[in-house]
């Protein structure tokens, strides 16, 4: 049985959750670095755009109006607000398992993604096929088959990018959703906003309501486990992965 890190990050600067993500892949890269599932939140609500993503999408005197924070992310993908989350990332390579491509690597990710979520009492799956406005600035209005359901509602989305033989997915598990807010950071309009609501999904729809964070945490780590028959070992960022955290920090921040 293969034996990943996890590494367990209370809040964070939006920057730095995004620098912390790109160091980690590097080194895993390198083969610096263990494989590593890595569960962090925001210190303050955060909106993150994707690699390639124009900063158009986004009002930004309305955030900066709410204190909202504004990054890039070094996946690609459309904008989300997160808030009221868990965020996951993983880094791992073809020789933790990881099978090549963007579709069957995300097939495998999501798997056990969505087995957390049946923990939670949540039963999610794999989206089908592809729905929503693509050309929406907020990533929720858009699914994928890197995402995942509940029912018709897109409960979940992730993104992904390659470092040579190794992978960077990150991803949400939402508690609430301020759909008010999400609109209005994305420009979506009375309809867009309308969409957000009816299409969307959250843990809300969990059978006790929103679980709490320790056991949205608990439930990732046990899925992850069984899912992908791994051990996961509590570690730390090493000197070199802080080091280059620190030098990528300023780069992925958009804030005015």
């Amino acid at each position: 049985m293969q034996t990943w890190r996890l590494i367990q990050d209370g809040p964070q600067d939006g920057a730095w959750n995004m620098a912390v993500d790109r160091a980690v892949l590097a080194a895993r890269a390198a083969g610096e670095a263990p494989a590593t599932l890595r569960l962090y939140s925001w210190r303050v609500p955060t909106v993150t755009l994707g690699r390639f993503q124009s900063l158009d999408d986004v009002d930004m005197a309305y955030c900066r109006e709410r204190g909202f924070d504004v990054v890039r992310r070094p996946t690609g993908g459309r904008g989300v607000l997160h808030d009221d989350e868990v965020t996951y990332s993983v880094a791992a390579s073809l020789e933790d398992g990881m099978p090549r491509g963007v579709s069957a690597s995300y097939r495998l990710l999501c798997g056990a993604l969505a087995e957390a979520y049946r923990l939670l009492g949540v039963p999610a799956i794999l989206t089908g096929r592809a729905r929503g406005e693509k050309a929406a600035g907020a990533c929720y209005l858009h699914a994928t088959h890197a995402d995942l359901s509940l029912g018709a509602a897109k409960l979940s989305g992730s993104a992904q990018v390659w470092d040579h033989h190794a992978v960077l997915q990150h991803g949400s598990f939402v508690r609430t959703r301020d759909a008010l807010a999400e609109s209005q950071v994305f420009r979506l309009g009375e309809l867009g906003g309308k969409r957000l609501r009816s299409e969307t999904a959250t843990l809300e729809s969990a059978p006790a309501g929103p679980p709490a964070a320790a056991a949205i945490t608990s439930a990732i780590c046990e899925a992850f486990e069984t899912s992908l028959q791994i051990k996961l070992l509590p570690g730390v960022l090493s000197d070199t992965e802080i080091s280059a955290a620190e030098n990528l920090q300023e780069s992925f921040n958009l804030a005015e």
